[in-house]
């Protein structure tokens, strides 16, 4: 196994649908899971196909309680190929499954270079004999809107004929996660097949509210030679390209695939249908399409591709792949967000959460016109986050918890507990700090890039309303003499309320009100940095009268945050909370990661207990490096030295049951600055989290992003503590024993291919030959300015 392949070896039903989201193909524009293409949606086989952005909305009675769902759909299945084989004179044989044949070899291969899927398999049957089989299939790169399948059949000592039925099946519905069963699943309507001679078959049907047009069309032949009978079948549902052909051993089978997908989203296009079949028609061969789309995988390697020695690296490079193949710069051209569990699957019904935050720092160096475009996504979004704030009489703009197509809050009411089985009311809408990770996210990639363009314009304006929806939250206590949100979800998600209390929500999260503050701060700071005539057309834009800013400076120095036992609280009253046996719990449980549903289904709540699903106040310590929460703190009245910040480190370590893929990687971060001895562990932990399932069976639904995203940011920007401010790059290298090697090039400033590489000891930057100005970069201890062309080897201090 190389660096750059990951390969399955046997048939394991139990795993299957795991192995299908760990080895989809996509493009940024659709994707599909890497399911068999002879099996159609069942149990154990799920064949889903998912343009980014193509979202339906459909009503469902569950528990008596009737629910509205947006869901990211699953459309029509073009990889369906079966077959089946007979000798000559003799009768049909059942159709191939793995489920039901006898397998001799099964395996499975993901070329992460060049960006293929290759299954190989020998079977037998009793009444023919031994057939090999050889499948590469692709979503192609360079053309988002095609795909292709090659099936290369390999019959060993016998002659006969084969049957193959190449389709596109519209009889599919949204099936991927068990837990929403209950839930309709129906989005396709006005499915309508048909055929274009001699090869082609096509597929068109619309999603029943959003009325999304969807067309797809199959070009299916076999390569270098003539099939015995070739017949278009079109059907209600589904549409067939019949093919029998001769085989014999020396005269293996090649059936080409190819596909073509448009929706009316698509620009540039009259209509999706005559896309598909222009698109299909004008499409060269397998070895054709191959060649561009490896060619496009290799510019995207060269600009993005992290260099790590050992296992750690082949994992980093199989986040960076699906981060890739679902952000790519085809993106850019697209009205969409981040989908925290990717194109890879159903869970979240395909939502855009916070996972930006995780995200967006490691496009911002590499792919910063993606970045761009998903920061547009919420920015068109930004009417709808206003009236939403003054649906609850509060000001500027309250950014959903999730959010779909139109941004409006897409978050369930109630969610299903399956320890219990009981529907639960869900209060997760209460997270409002997302508007914060908005905010963040817009200042960082500004900085990153030196977009003043975007600040000024877009940026300033989600960065002022964000702004103003926490100056109008924040009410101030005489009894405290600070400035109080309450009400809120903080990121820990496990506390939605109060023990016993009726309303839901918290008081003073200290992630949330830090994070407010530091919007607060940033919205001043641009403000006082703005050309007076853009502050004032700003402010008339937005509607931001001069005398709201003194109370924005208010609150952004007097904020509460609590304390308690010489740390700080997640919440107000966090303290008074109980202490959960753990130990008795980790000896009951195979696993306590959702600890909530372990509880409710007792009967009792994590709402009593001093528990965290997540990191909750440590993510101050992912997203600011030490210099700038101690400011952060000051600028509060509160003093955050080390020992505080470690005493709370250890405090929050003991009580989190790390049940999100985010939690082994945020304390990963915040431990390789604070107690490196055991960053190692939870720095793993990320990297397995999806390869080994250990949230029990959730990526067989979807990655998870955010989390693939954000390995690679620990070492992009954790592990040499990057960031990019005051037009300079800021480093300040962390020693983890266990990642003492990497390289990556960064886009920084009009610089393409900036190269970082750290060995031996030192530090290495590389700045490619251009005509654009020196780099400036300050180390702890020194400052150096790097000319194009030029490397500067930097000695680091022992660890």
């Amino acid at each position: 196994m190389s660096d750059w392949t990951w390969e399955y070896e046997g048939y394991d039903p139990t795993a299957e649908r795991l192995r299908e989201s760990l080895c989809t193909l996509g493009n940024g524009y659709f994707a599909t899971r890497g399911a068999a293409p002879e099996c159609r949606a069942g149990l154990v086989h799920y064949p889903g196909t998912y343009v980014a952005g193509c979202y339906n909305r459909l009503e469902s009675t569950v528990a008596g309680r009737h629910a509205v769902n947006e869901d990211l759909v699953n459309l029509p299945n073009w990889l369906l190929l079966r077959f089946r084989v007979r000798r000559a004179g003799g009768a049909w044989c059942p159709w191939f499954s793995p489920d039901t044949s006898a397998l001799l070899d099964y395996r499975h291969v993901l070329d992460l270079r060049r960006a293929t899927l290759t299954r190989t398999l020998r079977f037998r049957d009793d009444d023919v004999g031994v057939l090999g089989v050889r499948q590469t299939r692709l979503v192609h790169m360079r053309d988002p809107h095609l795909a292709a399948l090659r099936t290369v059949f390999t019959p060993e000592d016998w002659s006969g004929e084969i049957e193959i039925q190449s389709c596109l099946d519209g009889d599919v519905i949204n099936g991927n996660v068990h837990r929403y069963r209950a839930l309709n699943g129906s989005h396709l309507t006005r499915v309508r097949t048909g055929a274009q001679e001699p090869d082609t078959v096509w597929l068109s049907c619309r999603t029943s509210a959003s009325g999304i047009g969807v067309a797809m069309a199959a070009r299916t032949v076999v390569a270098g030679r003539s099939a015995a009978s070739s017949e278009l079948r079109p059907a209600r549902r589904r549409a067939v390209h019949r093919l029998v052909v001769p085989i014999a051993p020396g005269r293996p089978v090649d059936v080409e695939k190819t596909v073509a997908l448009f929706t009316s989203r698509d620009t540039a296009i009259s209509d999706p249908l005559e896309a598909a079949l222009d698109r299909v028609s004008t499409a060269g061969g397998i070895s054709e399409l191959l060649d561009s789309h490896v060619a496009a995988w290799e510019r995207l390697w060269r600009r993005a591709d992290i260099q790590v020695p050992g296992r750690a690296g082949r994992v980093l490079r199989l986040h960076l792949f699906h981060v890739l193949q679902t952000l790519s710069p085809h993106t850019a051209d697209l009205d969409v967000g981040v989908p925290a569990r990717g194109l890879h699957g159903e869970a979240y019904r395909g939502h855009v959460f916070w996972d930006e935050l995780f995200v967006l720092p490691y496009l911002n160096l590499h792919f910063p016109e993606v970045s761009r475009a998903l920061l547009n996504y919420r920015y068109r979004r930004l009417p709808r986050a206003c009236r939403t704030a003054a649906a609850i009489g509060r000001a500027g703009a309250m950014y959903p918890w999730q959010s779909g197509s139109d941004g409006r809050e897409e978050t369930q009411v109630w969610h299903l507990n399956p320890h219990s089985g009981r529907w639960l009311p869900d209060h997760s809408r209460l997270q409002h700090h997302v508007g914060s990770a908005v905010a963040y996210n817009v200042w960082q990639y500004c900085e990153a890039t030196g977009d003043t363009e975007y600040l000024h314009t877009k940026g300033a304006e989600m960065l002022l309303q964000i702004a103003r929806f926490w100056a109008d939250l924040a009410d101030f206590d005489d009894g405290t003499g600070r400035f109080r949100i309450r009400g809120v979800v903080g990121p820990d998600e496990y506390h939605d309320g109060y023990p016993g209390a009726t309303t839901p929500g918290l008081d003073d999260n200290t992630y949330t009100n830090v994070t407010a503050a530091w919007v607060l701060t940033r919205a001043l700071d641009l403000l006082r940095r703005l050309p007076a005539w853009r502050r004032e057309e700003l402010f008339e834009r937005v509607r931001l009268a001069g005398d709201e800013l003194p109370k924005w400076e208010e609150v952004s120095r007097r904020l509460r945050v609590p304390f308690h036992q010489g740390v700080i609280s997640q919440f107000e009253g966090y303290g008074d909370l109980a202490e959960l046996d753990w130990d008795a719990y980790r000896a009951r449980y195979d696993s306590i990661r959702r600890l909530d549903r372990i509880l409710e289904a007792e009967g009792d709540t994590v709402t009593r207990y001093k528990a965290s699903k997540q990191a909750d106040v440590l993510m101050l310590g992912y997203l600011f490096s030490p210099a700038e929460l101690r400011d952060l703190f000051r600028r509060l009245g509160y003093e955050l030295d080390d020992d505080v910040w470690r005493r709370t480190v250890d405090y929050y370590l003991q009580r989190t049951s790390h049940g999100s893929t985010l939690s082994g990687l945020v304390h990963g971060l915040v431990l390789a600055r604070a107690r490196r001895a055991e960053a190692w562990k939870y720095v793993q932990e990320a990297l397995e989290a999806d390869i080994a399932d250990i949230q029990g069976g959730t990526t067989g639904e979807g990655i998870h992003l955010g989390a693939m995203a954000g390995t690679l940011d620990l070492v992009q920007r954790g592990l040499t503590g990057l960031e990019t401010r005051e037009d300079a790059l800021w480093l300040d290298p962390v020693p983890l024993p266990a990642l003492s090697e990497y390289g990556f090039s960064l886009r920084y400033r009009g610089h393409w291919g900036v190269a970082v590489r750290r060995r031996r000891g030192q530090l290495e930057i590389g700045v490619p030959d251009s005509e654009e100005s020196p780099i400036r970069v300050v180390l702890a201890d020194r400052a150096v300015t790097v000319a194009p062309g030029e490397t500067c080897t930097l000695d680091l201090p022992a660890s």
